[in-house]
């Protein structure tokens, strides 16, 4: 019902990719001004709006890059409630940053995590305040031309290819296919693990990338969860129970993983990048607590989970789980990636 709904209203997608067309022509003629940086900028972003695993893969670069090089993150910090340019303190909340930056100024001690509506903006001031700086990853500046990147890493989902969607709103396309053209590498994330040569072929051939272009695979992986404010771990089991709260733009891949390992789930869905509420953490409870199991939890999303660790006096008696997400490179192609990566940055030197 939602999907032919979205169909009429594809006269105002038509609308839109006009204006997106039109925008993307006047930055490619220079009529419309990219700045460029002579430093190492790598963009991690997507046609589509959300749901594609932007946020894993800039881990997967701070994994592998932090132990050779000083870098940071730069983001505009979706939803916080400050305004300006601002970098990660021992201080520092969700609500300051937005919840993607939080999570990388949790996990990786040492990264500069930065914040700034206007990029063009943020990074000299980035590189003022941290002169030693050797990388900057933009995460999702890829329609944000004023800034042109280094290397632009671009992400399409195997469920939704970028192919076969739409421009908003009839589809969930925020730019047109053609801008795939500026991408350095294409990346086709949550793959089935078993996805062969001969799929993985014709997939190149839909996405149709030119010679430069490397078109790489992933799988989506859970590592094992662990609880929200104590840090200890937990292992499902087949009798595990579970109340997912959920606020992120795709949870299918996270329902599926929960459907094959785990007893039954019921899932607390909330919008993407939603802030919580005291009346939210009194809903879930209640429905935690009404839960028929000898054996429950709650678990959530590390993105969720920077939202609700200002809960911590209401739900610390709560066994509240957090499960974290990674890429996986499919063929054994992760070292063909990250020496793309390694050699991009070597040639600033």
């Amino acid at each position: 019902m939602l999907k032919s709904f979205r169909y009429l209203l594809f006269p105002l997608s038509l609308l839109y990719g006009l204006v997106i067309a039109l925008r993307n022509y006047l930055y490619d003629k220079n009529i419309l001004k990219s700045a460029s940086f002579n430093f190492p900028l790598i963009c991690v972003g997507n046609l589509a709006v959300g749901g594609t695993g932007k946020t894993p893969m800039a881990e997967y670069l701070i994994r592998f890059l932090q132990p050779a090089y000083k870098i940071a993150t730069l983001s505009r910090g979706y939803k916080r409630k400050t305004k300006g340019f601002a970098i990660a303190g021992p201080d520092t909340t969700a609500l300051e940053i937005g919840d993607e930056p939080m999570q990388f100024h949790q996990k990786f001690p040492g990264l500069v995590v930065a914040v700034g509506e206007e990029r063009v903006v943020a990074i000299p001031q980035l590189l003022q305040d941290q002169p030693d700086l050797q990388v900057i990853i933009l995460d999702d500046a890829f329609q944000h031309r004023q800034v042109k990147a280094g290397l632009n890493i671009i992400l399409t989902e195997y469920r939704n290819l970028f192919t076969r969607d739409f421009i908003l709103p009839a589809g969930d396309l925020r730019d047109v296919r053609a801008s795939r053209k500026r991408a350095d590498i294409i990346v086709v994330t949550k793959c089935p693990a078993r996805l062969d040569a001969t799929e993985k072929q014709a997939l190149i051939k839909e996405i149709a990338p030119d010679g430069k272009q490397p078109v790489f695979f992933t799988e989506t992986v859970y590592a094992s969860p662990y609880h929200l404010f104590t840090r200890q771990p937990f292992n499902f089991s087949p009798d595990t129970d579970i109340l997912l709260i959920c606020g992120i733009a795709n949870p299918r891949p996270l329902k599926d993983f929960l459907a094959a390992n785990v007893h039954t789930y019921q899932m607390q869905r909330y919008a993407d990048h939603h802030i919580f509420s005291i009346d939210d953490m009194e809903n879930i409870c209640k429905e935690f607590n009404g839960m028929d199991s000898k054996k429950k939890i709650m678990l959530t999303t590390e993105k969720d989970a920077v939202r609700l660790q200002k809960f911590e006096k209401e739900m610390s008696q709560y066994p509240i789980y957090v499960l974290p997400v990674e890429h996986a490179f499919l063929f054994g192609e992760g070292p063909h990636f990250e020496q793309k990566v390694t050699a991009f940055i070597q040639s600033f030197r």
